[in-house]
């Protein structure tokens, strides 16, 4: 009785303030300010200043985010213990989980090693110190986003909430290391996730559900509607992971105006946190899947349009990146709340949202193992490397860029339409 009093206990969702939102949203800032680098710079960043070959690169980030991925349902379940038998602890564990993390991020991005084998160990052994302080923060993040409960509208709040300042995260992540260097992104990271566990502590929470609740949290795959709702948001995200990691080979490449990176991530996320109060607004008036099926053709036409673009085309890859940054804010506000509705439905409110969301981020870590360990090692294998202009090379590149998300995106709206949005009342998963 000790631990419950001392937790907040909303009656659905945030609330309508927007102190409450930022408390609990606040931790999204860091953990999306280091994914960025981990994700998308970290193999130009050592293809190009290490020289490490991209199959070598590719197979590293494949085992490492395989062996990541595997861990999480493990951190789910975890995650539903500690809430449930030990709210104080929570807090406690989460400051030692950023600690590693960014202890890990400087030490994957300043390597004192330059031999390739030692380099290719220092790398894989700071990437699991990284994942590892990284998918325990995101997890209990999200197990604790989960629990707050609400309508899907406010649920969607919710994860907009959390999404919105992640995408404020990304978008210094894609400024400051031009501005103030890597050493100092790696301060700013510290920084921001001490101020960010600070306002945790006063963020509301759901009420523990006690021992009880153990018992069933592992049974996740027992529920039609999570495996329905999985299997949507894997090809979406593959989808949205292949150009995510080829995006900085893309631009140099092909486009050849590496002098707007800036310019184009910055316009991409921005895109995604202005979209997303419209999001909100087209969840209250369409419904989650209908919304989220928008986003993916939005998605689809934006990738289409990168396809015909050649070198110089800044401007045109400006409208790529906002179009497909608005259809990014569907994926980041919508998905996880619809899973919090399965959980409600499958009457595991406040108990199991570890478990599920262990599961989940799992399926997200795949996607990205599967873009890594995939499209690179294929990039080679067409005859493409970084820094080559010829015609074979750069149409790889287009291809693997362009085309193969959209076909992935499509399968995804098919299945979003077969499963949620063409069954009616108790057809619905």
């Amino acid at each position: 009785m000790a631990q419950a009093a001392e937790v907040e206990t909303p009656s659905a969702g945030l609330g309508r303030g927007r102190a409450a939102g930022l408390r609990y949203g606040g931790l999204g800032f860091p953990l999306a300010f280091v994914a960025l680098p981990l994700y998308v710079s970290l193999p130009a960043h050592y293809a190009q200043n290490y020289g490490m070959p991209l199959a070598w690169l590719g197979a590293l980030l494949l085992a490492a985010r395989l062996l990541d991925a595997l861990v999480d349902p493990w951190i789910g379940r975890l995650c539903d213990r500690w809430l449930n038998e030990h709210p104080r602890r929570v807090l406690p564990l989460m400051a030692g989980a950023a600690a590693a993390l960014g202890a890990g991020f400087y030490a994957l991005f300043f390597p004192p090693l330059r031999e390739p084998q030692g380099l290719l160990l220092w790398c894989g052994t700071f990437l699991l110190v990284c994942y590892g302080g990284y998918s325990l923060l995101s997890v209990m993040h999200q197990t604790w986003g989960a629990r707050l409960g609400g309508s899907p509208a406010q649920q969607t709040r919710v994860v907009a909430w959390r999404e919105g300042l992640s995408l404020a995260g990304v978008i210094a992540a894609s400024l400051l290391p031009g501005w103030i260097g890597l050493a100092g992104t790696a301060t700013v990271l510290a920084a921001a996730l001490g101020l960010s566990l600070l306002l945790l502590r006063w963020a509301p929470r759901a009420l523990a559900s006690g021992p009880a609740a153990r018992a069933r949290a592992i049974q996740v795959w027992a529920y039609r509607g999570f495996r329905r709702l999985l299997a949507v948001f894997l090809l979406n995200g593959i989808a949205a992971a292949i150009p995510a990691t080829l995006l900085l080979f893309f631009v140099r490449d092909r486009l050849q105006t590496p002098q707007a990176e800036g310019l184009y991530l910055a316009s991409y996320f921005l895109a995604a946190a202005a979209s997303l109060p419209l999001w909100l607004r087209g969840v209250a008036r369409w419904g989650q899947a209908r919304s989220w099926g928008l986003g993916m053709v939005l998605a689809v036409a934006a990738f289409a349009w990168a396809a015909v673009l050649g070198t110089g085309d800044q401007i045109g890859f400006v409208a790529v990146c906002l179009a497909s940054g608005a259809a990014l804010g569907a994926d980041l506000a919508i998905p996880g709340a619809m899973l919090a509705g399965v959980i409600q439905r499958a009457g595991l409110h406040a108990r199991a949202e570890g478990s599920f969301f262990g599961w989940w981020n799992a399926a997200n870590k795949l996607n990205l193992a599967l873009a890594a360990g995939l499209a690179l090692p294929l990039l080679q294998l067409l005859g493409y490397t970084p820094g080559a202009r010829d015609a074979q090379a750069l149409n790889a590149l287009t291809l693997s860029y362009c085309l193969l998300p959209c076909l992935l995106k499509l399968a995804a709206a098919a299945l979003l339409y077969r499963h949620w949005i063409r069954p009616q009342g108790e057809d619905l998963p």
